[in-house]
């Protein structure tokens, strides 16, 4: 059996040889070959040569071709901000000064913006690689739409459903028009991603997300090709209402407990996959970290309906020896835990000061992220506090903390952050994995005041 048979056999809940393994090596594949992030999502010949090194070094079984959630976005008006070492990020907002709902007839069509680079890379590589299954990864509605409206649209939840519901729609029709684009041009498994639905809560799920999804989900099952509902953050609450959406599986990262999440994806004869940090293991960590993390996943869970994948994304600068360590585990789990037997991880020995949060000057928003500029859903809780910052001014601090940094990580636990994003004011936790409204923001500002 090879890789592609795994994926498509788990994804339709048929028996496999052996779990299969998905390395999310989107801008990190650019790191194997010396290129910049930027030069990888922008040169079809730079991607595909940087794909096959992911094939050749980490021996996947499914693998996505362009990991960039701004395809769509920057296609639609929204301008970018790029970086060296990680995907672009969206700086402008069409939709932010004026409620509209573009025309449904203002499709992309496969000219428009980087979509002939992608789908030339796609073509090319279903060409050379027919045993890996490859992922077409699409921007998903509510981020899409969120993309287009900015942070605005979680007030909009509130004030105006109707709108909500409309721009949805109008996202939705995209993303099915580019999951066609991708489907024709080979690829297995259409992986609709969209980090900002762990902020929001279950009940406005239902309300506002239920039926788009459902909606794509039936769209690209008609196109008999597999799916994957691709989720960042503490999406513990929205697990139960993903599944009932129907796609064939989902994928989480490591703010969800794998065993709850499993448990409940079963429930559903929903696959699952995820979940190793990203961070602290794969970034961070030295191989051991690598093996004993992914075999106490392995062991935590039942392997049917299972891939084992990294949480999101891999950071640009991963070690390639704890990806391959990762691997190893995988596909010789018996070898590893001989390996890994005596085995204890040891602790960044750092101090981290806090502030005195009883005698500040001024109210402190603190906003713990795994970087704004990379994490969609980090990127709008930071956008809520820096708004609140032009609000209030000079009579507020607002301090971003990135998890990519060592310090921060020792700050996170001596804080007991609980999920990322979280957003804490004068030391107190107020919003946990849920993008605060700019109302309910400014008031427990005020508070403090």
């Amino acid at each position: 059996m090879n890789g592609r048979e795994r994926i498509i056999n788990t994804l339709k809940h048929q028996a496999v040889d052996q779990l299969p393994w998905v390395p999310f090596a989107g801008i990190h594949a650019g790191a194997l070959k010396g290129y910049t992030a930027r030069e990888l999502l922008t040169d079809k010949d730079k991607l595909i040569e940087s794909l096959l090194e992911v094939k050749k070094i980490y021996r996947p079984d499914g693998m996505p071709v362009m990991f960039d959630l701004q395809i769509e976005a920057e296609i639609l008006g929204c301008e970018l901000v790029w970086a060296e070492d990680a995907p672009p990020s969206v700086k402008t907002h069409p939709l932010e000064l004026s409620k509209e709902v573009p025309c449904k007839c203002l499709m992309p069509s496969k000219n428009d913006g980087r979509l002939p680079l992608v789908l030339d890379a796609m073509t090319a590589l279903r060409k050379l690689v027919d045993d890996v299954a490859l992922y077409g990864l699409v921007c998903g509605p509510f981020t899409l739409a969120s993309h287009l409206r900015g942070s605005m649209i979680f007030m909009d939840m509130f004030d105006d459903e109707q709108y909500v519901k409309d721009l949805l729609d109008y996202a939705n029709e995209v993303c099915k028009k580019i999951a066609d684009y991708y489907i024709e041009a080979g690829m297995d498994v259409i992986a609709v991603v969209d980090p900002l639905v762990s902020q929001i809560s279950p009940d406005h799920f239902k309300q506002f997300m239920h039926e788009p999804f459902e909606s794509l989900f039936t769209h690209i099952r008609n196109k008999n090709v597999l799916s994957s509902f691709f989720v960042c953050g503490n999406a513990t609450p929205n697990i139960e209402v993903m599944c009932l959406t129907k796609p064939d599986s989902i994928s989480i990262d490591e703010n969800v407990d794998m065993m709850t999440a499993k448990a409940i994806t079963d429930k559903h004869h929903v696959a699952i996959g995820g979940n190793i940090p990203l961070t602290t293991v794969m970034l961070l960590g030295n191989q051991q970290d690598n093996m004993k993390c992914t075999i106490d996943l392995m062991d935590s869970v039942s392997h049917d309906n299972l891939i084992i994948a990294p949480g999101c994304d891999m950071p640009y600068a991963t070690p390639i020896e704890n990806t391959i360590a990762v691997q190893q585990a995988i596909r010789q789990p018996e070898e590893v835990r001989k390996m890994i037997e005596n085995y204890e991880a040891v602790d960044d020995d750092i101090e981290v000061e806090l502030p005195d949060y009883k005698n500040l000057e001024r109210p402190l928003v603190e906003v713990f992220t795994l970087d704004s500029e990379t994490c969609a859903a980090c990127t709008y809780m930071m956008a809520a506090a820096n708004v609140a910052k032009e609000t209030f001014g000079e009579d507020i601090e607002v301090i971003e903390y990135k998890y990519t940094i060592r310090e921060n990580i020792a700050r996170c636990k001596k804080m007991e952050v609980p999920n990322l994003p979280s957003m804490y004011i004068n030391g107190q936790l107020k919003f946990k994995s849920i993008i605060p409204s700019k109302t309910e923001l400014e008031e427990s500002i005020k508070v403090h005041l």
